[in-house]
């Protein structure tokens, strides 16, 4: 049984400015100009690779701080093919989501390449977005009541 649950409310009207909202914090979803939004946040595939960025640096810190380990700070770049046939409703024979991402990590510690090497993989090892990504991860979608 999980020890606890998040929970997020998103609302969305005509276009695709979608407003979000995580206990009293807010944040925007929407899509380029170019694909008919307004740009007035990032995209959810975006957001997503921004998630996992976070949690690495979050888990990261977690484990600096248990350890006191002399971890000054990340930078952190990740990217992802996708399927942009899939999503939009052309046939294709690829999966619709990304087909894999990849996390630049830079460690700013004074650290050997090896220490921050398997630093960085135990980070992964503990990284619940980064789980959720490399298995499957059941989703249910269902009509709530209006």
């Amino acid at each position: 049984m999980p020890a606890k649950t998040v929970h997020v409310r998103v609302q969305q009207g005509a276009g695709y400015r979608t407003e979000c909202s995580a206990g009293k914090h807010q944040l925007v979803i929407d899509q380029p100009t170019a694909a008919g939004g307004t740009d007035s946040g990032p995209s959810p595939l975006e957001y997503q690779l921004m998630a996992l960025g976070g949690c690495i640096a979050a888990i990261g810190r977690i484990m600096a701080n248990q350890r006191r380990l002399p971890v000054r700070g990340f930078e952190i770049e990740v990217s992802g093919p996708i399927n942009t046939d899939g999503l939009l409703g052309k046939p294709s024979p690829d999966r619709v989501g990304f087909q894999g991402f990849e996390v630049r990590v830079k460690v700013d510690a004074d650290m050997t390449r090896e220490e921050k090497e398997r630093y960085i993989h135990e980070i992964d090892a503990r990284c619940p977005i980064s789980e959720n990504l490399q298995n499957p991860t059941p989703v249910r979608v269902v009509l709530a009541e209006t």
